[in-house]
């Protein structure tokens, strides 16, 4: 009996432990939880409801009942019970004040980085999960740069334009103009994006790619037949994909960066084949100017990305 009292007497002081924990965690994150950018502390009777808000900003009403944020800017929604004013931030002293601007947190006042602190306050997991430290965000792109809340330009993603692509041009430009070029192109056929390969929102990969750590793991995503590994690996293929393909477009066949056999020709300078076109004809020295002079080497040379035969050592099969 004795023992089962220590028991007893063990139990409920470890209960009543966790519960004081607890306790002391939600007391502590409730202390620790700070405003957003441009936001100052405020009780429930700062705010003016988004009734009162769509009373002057009767234009903003079809965004607060129907828009993407509809559901977070409806006050009947239990985990966003300030409507206009979550992003806003209380808006009783600004109604009173007859609309004084210097009374509400204006988004076009606040910098990139609080802007986009404020916006990930909700969106922080899956794809926004690695904003905080990524290439746009270093370069003081923030999220209210590409995207509009109020009055977006694109069907999805409330977009400051009406496509990705258009948007995306807007900085690089001269990546997205390789779309245009001559060559099978999926994204200017509207089969791909730039959201397709890249996670514009952040990632730990190079050149923010959405999958795997390297260029050529981001291709094979798709292309998985190139994936190997090989019995015989071709030098550039397993380098880059890059090395011989321009994944944003190309006025060359299968968007290689140059025309054949000028492509194998700027690393196989020295061969029983001429390094050169020029070679077999003008400098007469090689006897074997046929087997190039017309033709390209894929011709031949079919298995260029790699070949698994015991006789594929120069990728004929």
């Amino acid at each position: 009996m004795h023992s089962f009292c220590r028991t007893l007497i063990r139990g409920v002081a470890l209960a009543g432990l966790v519960a004081a924990w607890f306790a002391f965690a939600g007391t502590a994150s409730a202390a620790t939880q700070k405003p957003a950018a441009g936001q100052a502390v405020a009780t429930a009777a700062d705010y003016a409801g988004q009734d009162t808000c769509l009373g002057c900003h009767e234009d903003k009403s079809a965004v607060a009942k129907t828009g993407a944020h509809a559901r977070a800017f409806n006050p009947k929604t239990p985990n966003a019970t300030m409507g206009c004013e979550s992003c806003h931030g209380a808006g009783k002293a600004h109604a009173e004040a007859g609309g004084d601007k210097t009374k509400i947190a204006q988004m076009s006042k606040l910098s990139a980085q609080e802007a986009s602190e404020l916006c990930t306050s909700c969106h922080d997991r899956k794809t926004h999960a690695l904003w905080a430290g990524s290439q746009h965000d270093n370069r003081n792109v923030g999220c209210v740069s590409c995207h509009s809340v109020h009055s977006p330009k694109s069907e999805k993603g409330q977009l400051k334009a009406a496509s990705e692509s258009e948007l995306c041009a807007s900085c690089h430009r001269a990546i997205v103009n390789k779309q245009n070029r001559f060559n099978h192109m999926p994204v200017r056929e509207g089969k791909m994006s730039c959201a397709s390969c890249h996670n514009v929102h952040g990632s730990s990969n190079q050149k923010l790619l959405k999958t795997g750590t390297t260029i050529d793991e981001s291709c094979t995503s798709c292309h998985a037949e190139k994936r190997g590994p090989y019995m015989w690996e071709h030098a550039p293929v397993a380098d880059s994909c890059a090395t011989c393909h321009d994944p944003h477009g190309s006025n060359n066949d299968r968007m290689l960066v140059a025309k054949q056999p000028y492509l194998c020709q700027r690393c196989h300078v020295t061969s029983r084949h001429p390094p050169t076109v020029y070679d077999g004809y003008l400098l007469k020295n090689s006897q074997n100017a046929n087997k190039i002079y017309g033709r390209s080497c894929v011709v031949c040379h079919q298995m260029v990305h790699g070949s698994n035969s015991p006789n594929g050592k120069a990728f004929l099969r």
